[in-house]
């Protein structure tokens, strides 16, 4: 399609052209050949903004334009080779640039490499010519390029996003799937209710609300999320419920034998949730076989099914299915001015509101056209651009997915040159794929789509500002943050990736499962996990060389097939013009050394090739190579020793190549790179060749993200005295990893000396810091912390085994997580020990502290919601951290040594506490009264206290709460050996849901006051030898659906089904499981 003409239209005119010119000196003749073609060119490009939006509608402008297309890629091999040439020529043997350009051709070979290179220029200029000439339609003038730009750099400016899950509407189909959801008076264990609909209609995000609320998340045992697409693979599906909830692949993960008996491991005997979303081809011989591996849920337990095609919803349920249609006129006005941007201020123009109103009766209810018009109508200010839009621009559409198309197409349409060709790239992914941002931003530079303006914004900013765009108008969606890796990742609606593969033409080709026929002029190709590469793969079809792109989009990394070295030889020597080659966890172990022969190649991706040792020297010839992931090889060793050659190298991910124990001479020179996951120094320098030293690091100022330096504590005395301020200028540097590693007791002034040189960058968010081996921290951080580290957000400390007390973190504005562990010196954590300030941790809401039990005093922490304790000072929770702490919420406390009681004043400001956590202390006998003031308690956790006895308070009384815990849930107790019975206070829980006693070995008996447990669900009685009957008061819990009893001999014996005593008092419960294995599910 035309967008990617202007792609490389306006990549040859603002960038090779410009390049090569600079670079031609004084080769006359290509100089002269470069002027007339930057001539032919601009006139084109005149013409190609207008074509572009027009060629759809015209076989005759479509055929030009792809002509068009052909001699600009041709155009861009041939600048580009200049380019590379020009470049390699430029670079000696030891990477010193030649200053003099006119050199760089030697007085040999510059003739020659002069006329061909003009005869390349003009034969394609010529060609050009002759494709405008023949040119013989009239386009229609249109709103110019320039106009369009100037309306998105507004937008940038003005938007304020409307995040996808505020569902406009919908609310009688809200309360249908949760009335569905939460009955529980049915006949069979598990109900289906497929969620029929055209795409777009809001299917899953009508599912996803339901998923995701409170209520729902507190009445299943388990929730499974599973997108099922256009191929149903029992196999797969399977695997993906048993992920949702392992959270790791199974083991024996293609036998479905293997595969059946997990999943009835995880959801037999259980309340479930399982949402099977976008299911497409389930057929009436393959259901039934799924459909029978989960019935074994308990009862209650519910399927949701999205799907577009109705005879799915009547193969998968006999039930009447919940048939979506399109949105009420109002709430689709309220949605488009909504995303229009016309509700913010609350009042709203008349006359817009009714143009709005006529523009909304021709979307048909449909949220997805709705909200894209919606942005559309963002960059229009103005009434008549309202009309005009409405009158002239909209599509007349029916409710159906080709005409919703057609109105996707509209938006696609007045997309900027630039964000049209980042969005078609995308139509290589698979239908929900899972998209990791950065990646897709070093693909789109790879490329060659970005193009800066502006010489002081680097590519990787306004790839980010390209991506915002495109989520902003709503062709991506599903935007995440990790919270603790902050990867970014999103996906596509169907509907947009099927309009992305639309507009991508044959040029783009995406291989799944099939073998489809492929064109003979494809250039970007992409494959999944079941091919290989020049075999079943049907790439031989293409033209030689004509290649751009062949990414890997492998999801399910275990059913790979091996990559052979000869296959890759004959990728290299097919496709000799690749600028992406993705090959992770591909099987790679060996690269061939012909890979230089790639000279155009721009990204090579090996990651998550774990038989991959080496990477051949050759390699370092690609002197336009921008991005390296190597990622996850786990037995890669080193890295090419002429590494400093990369030159044009931006993106190095080298993170857990846990062999690679250096980086070779030359990383320093490579002043391109911007992003360095880790920067590893030699632990053992006889034994490294030509390795890299702290000092090169000095002169890589350009690295954002993320660093992780290792070795630290390998760094000689004469390596620290010769640098300084090596991170000082590592501006765009926000999250910084210190590993010491190895220490030798001689040593401890050099890390001081060393710490004190790093000077850390003052724009830093995120610090860890692990092994460091000083009795202090340095002056500028004991002293100026504040000035020095400013945006520090998140602060770890792990095993720095003799410092004694800590920088004034209290004093940081913008902290929010603070970690200290294995720090056994430790005894203060400001160097001011005035009193508290109130002013102290403005920010902090998490603090876990482990293996600190010499830590006497501790700041404020007037805002914390959660505080971990592990290993550490009894005394200082006692004295001083749990006053004010009004806002915590989570509190998790293990193997701490307590003085006799702690004091009521403490838990009196607990009252927002909702989870307590005992663990493993071993010397607690009793529980505290004060804990009656915890009135927010959900979740008390109470775990290997062999001196505990919860029934008694400090001074040995009976220990009553007078019903203070009256929102606890859930109770879970495991190895209490002075328990005997059920506490008093605890029979007071009357809105107790969830009870597990677990390894009470003298629990003796269940009183008849559990009566009072009305709103129990969940009972589970493990390792309780001496347990032998339960009270008659069971068969009056009229809520308890689930009971487990395991190694419970006597008990079991008397709850024989039919046959034993106390059947008849637990035969009302739906779920009764005597289980024979178990997993811990506390």
């Amino acid at each position: 399609m035309a967008e990617a003409v202007i792609s490389i239209g306006g990549s040859v005119l603002a960038n090779l052209i410009t390049q090569a010119l600079g670079k031609v000196g004084n080769l006359g003749g290509i100089k002269r050949e470069l002027q007339v073609l930057e001539s032919t060119v601009t006139m084109l490009q005149a013409l190609l903004d207008e074509a572009e939006e027009q060629q759809h509608q015209s076989f005759q402008i479509k055929d030009w334009v792809e002509k068009l297309k052909e001699v600009f890629y041709d155009l861009q091999d041939v600048l580009e080779e200049f380019n590379i040439e020009a470049m390699r020529r430029e670079l000696k043997g030891d990477n010193q640039m030649i200053k003099v350009v006119r050199t760089f051709f030697s007085s040999l070979n510059q003739l020659a490499f002069e006329l061909k290179m003009s005869r390349k220029i003009r034969e394609v200029r010529e060609r050009l010519v002759v494709i405008k000439d023949e040119k013989d339609f009239q386009l229609d003038k249109g709103p110019m390029n320039s106009q369009a730009e100037r309306g998105w750099r507004k937008s940038e400016e003005t938007h304020s996003f409307m995040r996808e899950e505020d569902i406009i509407g919908r609310e009688n189909e809200k309360k249908n799937v949760m009335k569905f959801l939460l009955d529980m008076d049915v006949k069979e264990n598990v109900s289906i209710l497929p969620i029929v609909g055209i795409g777009g209609l809001g299917k899953t995000a009508l599912a996803k609300f339901v998923y995701n609320d409170e209520m729902i998340s507190k009445h299943f045992d388990l929730k499974m999320w599973v997108c099922v697409s256009n191929d149903f693979d029992m196999i797969k599906i399977v695997k993906d419920i048993i992920v949702c909830v392992e959270k790791k692949e199974p083991p024996n993960y293609n036998v479905m034998d293997r595969l059946q008996v997990e999943l009835r491991k995880i959801i037999d005997g259980r309340r479930y949730l399982l949402v099977l979303d976008d299911l497409w081809d389930a057929k009436s011989e393959t259901w039934p076989n799924l459909k029978s591996l989960l019935m074994g849920g308990a009862r209650g337990s519910k399927i949701l099914i999205t799907t577009r095609l109705p005879l799915v919803a009547e193969i998968t349920s006999s039930a009447s299915p919940l048939l979506l249609e399109g949105l009420f006129e109002s709430d689709s006005l309220d949605l488009l001015m909504r995303m229009a941007g016309r509700k913010e201020g609350g009042i709203q123009d008349l006359d817009m509101l009714a143009i709005g109103k006529e523009i909304v009766r021709n979307c048909f209810g449909v949220p997805l056209v709705v909200r894209t018009i919606g942005r559309l109508l963002f960059l229009k200010q103005t009434k008549d651009e309202w009309l005009r839009f409405k009158d002239h621009e909209l599509p007349k559409m029916s409710q159906t997915e080709e005409h919703i198309i057609s109105v996707l197409r509209l938006s696609y349409d007045r997309l900027p040159s630039h964000l049209k060709r980042c969005f078609t790239f995308c139509s290589l992914f698979p239908k929900d794929f899972e998209i990791e941002k950065h990646t897709l931003v070093y693909l789109w530079m790879a490329e060659g789509f970005i193009q800066s303006s502006n010489a002081g914004k680097l590519l990787e900013d306004i790839a980010h500002e390209y991506f915002m765009d495109l989520y902003w108008s709503n062709f991506f969606q599903d935007f995440k943050k990790n919270p603790y890796t902050k990867e970014e990742t999103c996906k596509m609606h169907d509907l947009m990736h099927d309009l992305a593969c639309s507009v991508a033409g044959n040029k783009y080709w995406a291989a799944r499962d099939d073998t489809n026929q492929i064109n003979e002029r494809t250039r970007h190709i992409s494959y999944g996990s079941t091919f290989n590469l020049m075999g079943e793969l049907p790439i031989s079809r293409l033209k030689p060389s004509i290649l751009r792109t062949f990414l890997c989009t492998i999801r399910d990394w275990k059913e790979i097939n091996p990559t052979s070295e000869v296959d890759l030889r004959q990728l290299i020597q097919n496709f000799k013009r690749l600028r992406i080659l993705d090959l992770h966890a591909t099987e790679v172990k060996k690269v061939p050394r012909s890979i230089c022969e790639l000279k155009y190649l721009t990204y090579l991706d090996l990651s998550d090739n774990n038989t991959l040792r080496r990477l051949p020297n050759s390699i370092t010839r690609l002197q336009s190579l921008q991005t390296l992931n190597l990622h996850s090889c786990y037995v890669l060793e080193e890295l090419p020793s002429d590494i400093r050659k990369l030159v044009s190298l931006r993106n190095l991910d080298i993170d857990d190549c846990s062999e690679l124990s250096y980086l070779p001479r030359g990383i320093g020179e490579l002043s391109s790179l911007h992003r360095l996951t880790n920067f590893i120094l030699p632990q053992y320098k006889a034994r490294a060749k030509n390795y890299c030293g702290l000092g090169e690091l000095k002169g890589l100022n350009n690295i954002r993200g993320q660093l992780s330096i290792k070795n630290l504590g390998y760094v000689t005395y004469a390596e620290v005295k010769c640098e300084d301020e090596i991170l000082m200028g590592k501006h765009s540097l926000d999250s910084l990893v210190l590993h010491w590693n190895g220490f030798n007791i001689d040593d401890v002034v050099i890390d001081e000396l060393l710490f004190d040189r790093l000077k850390l960058p003052s724009n830093l968010q995120r610090l860890k810091m692990r092994g460091y081996q000083g009795e202090s921290f340095p002056k500028w951080m004991m002293d100026s912390l504040v000035s020095f580290l400013p945006h520090l957000v998140d602060v770890k400390f792990y095993t720095c085994k003799r410092c004694e007390r800590l920088p004034p973190l209290d004093q940081l504005p913008c902290l929010k997580s603070l970690h200290i562990n294995d720090m056994p010196e430790l005894e203060y954590i400001k160097s001011d020990q005035s009193s508290p300030s109130p002013a102290s941790f403005p920010s902090l809401l998490k603090l876990e502290i482990y293996g600190c039990e010499k830590l006497k005093a501790m700041p404020l922490t007037p805002h914390l919601e959660e505080l971990l304790l592990n290993k550490a000072n009894g005394a200082l929770l006692i004295n001083q951290m749990m006053l004010g702490l009004n806002k915590l919420k989570r509190l998790n406390i293990e193997s701490i040594k307590f003085p006799e009681c702690l004091p009521e004043e403490g838990f009196q400001s607990l009252t927002s506490l909702e989870s307590l956590k005992i663990t493993n202390c071993h010397q607690l006998t009793s529980l505290w009264q004060g804990m009656r003031h915890l009135s927010s308690l959900v979740d008390l956790f109470i775990e290997n206290c062999e001196k505990l006895d919860i029934s008694k308070d400090e001074i040995d009384n009976i220990l009553d709460f007078h019903g203070g815990l009256h929102s606890l849930c859930s109770v879970y107790i495991n190895g209490l050996p002075k328990l005997t019975s059920l506490p008093q206070w605890f029979l007071q829980s009357h809105n107790l849901k969830c009870l597990k006693i677990w390894n009470c070995h003298n629990l003796k008996d269940i009183p008849e006051q559990i009566e009072a447990f009305q709103s129990l669900q969940d009972l589970h009685l493990v390792s309780c030898t001496s347990l032998t009957s339960f009270p008659e008061a069971m068969r009056r819990l009229t809520s308890l659906i689930h009971l487990t009893i395991f190694k419970c001999r006597e008990l079991e014996e008397s709850c024989k089904r039919q046959a034993g005593e106390d059947w008849d008092k637990i035969a009302h419960i739906p779920n009764i499981q005597f289980k024979r294995t178990w997993r811990i599910e506390p």
